[in-house]
């Protein structure tokens, strides 16, 4: 079997396992993302040398807390005011032109704030409205996946010039551009066909996904630089591991979040 087919099995299988947990029931939704989330803690730990125990622990107990009890608002406010410094703390870290590596407590404000709060964020989106709205969450893989994708196929045909070469070689300006325009697009289809909600809100999505999920995978690379390693992992074959395939979601996630706020809060 040729890498090209294997990496589209695998690849395949991840998708339909995402769509038919997320949309058969929160349950299986929330289960899902609860068990992602402890494999991406496991792969984060082995990427910044630290032992894996006390993060499963923290991960564990955070995402139990936050999502099996129900919540006051003030106590998401708070996740998201976490996740946001720590975003920015991120992309100091990723435009540092040193490659260093981190002390102890480094690691654990980013395993927590980078990785864990995120996810935890991420399973709030379609609880929004007090009630779980699957199709939300469905239509913010599918703009990753279509950014991804098609970043992918313009720059590796009309791509010339570098996005940022010292962390990432292979990605370029016209391929960013590309994900962004065919994310957008998605966006509108989906408003229009799928959610029948504004299309301008989607618009405005789909461009926040583009950017900040392309800065999530520059930081992941970061880590991966620092590390010495191509993957996080190889659970997937062709695609690496959890962390490779959840790092745009990990990134995005608390500025989508942000996003639907100020919706509600101006409405």
């Amino acid at each position: 079997m040729t890498t090209t087919v294997t990496r589209a099995l695998s690849g395949a299988v991840y998708v339909l396992l995402l769509v038919c947990a997320t949309l058969y029931s929160q349950y299986s939704f929330l289960l899902l993302f609860g068990l992602l989330l402890l494999f991406s803690v496991v792969e984060f730990c082995k990427l910044v040398s630290l032992k894996p125990i006390i993060p499963l622990v923290i991960a564990t107990v955070g995402y139990i807390l936050f999502n099996l009890n129900n919540t006051v608002k003030t106590n998401e406010i708070l996740l998201l005011i976490a996740a946001l410094l720590v975003s920015i703390r991120s992309l100091l870290f990723l435009f540092e032109k040193k490659d260093r590596f981190l002390d102890v407590q480094a690691k654990y404000v980013f395993l927590i704030g980078y990785l864990i709060i995120p996810i935890i964020i991420f399973t709030k989106i379609p609880f929004i409205n007090n009630q779980y709205v699957p199709e939300i969450i469905i239509s913010i893989l599918v703009i990753i996946w279509s950014n991804d994708t098609f970043a992918y196929l313009v720059g590796i045909t009309m791509g010339k010039n570098k996005l940022f070469e010292r962390i990432s070689p292979k990605k370029t300006i016209e391929g960013f551009v590309g994900g962004v325009i065919f994310a957008v697009v998605a966006g509108i289809l989906l408003a229009e066909f799928y959610l029948h909600e504004p299309t301008t809100r989607w618009i405005i999505i789909a461009m926040i996904v583009s950017a900040f999920g392309t800065l999530g995978d520059l930081i992941e690379s970061k880590f991966k630089r620092i590390a010495g390693v191509k993957d996080s992992g190889n659970i997937m074959p062709g695609h690496g591991g959890f962390l490779d395939r959840l790092d745009s979601i990990i990134f995005v996630a608390p500025f989508v979040y942000l996003f639907y706020q100020i919706i509600y809060y101006v409405s």
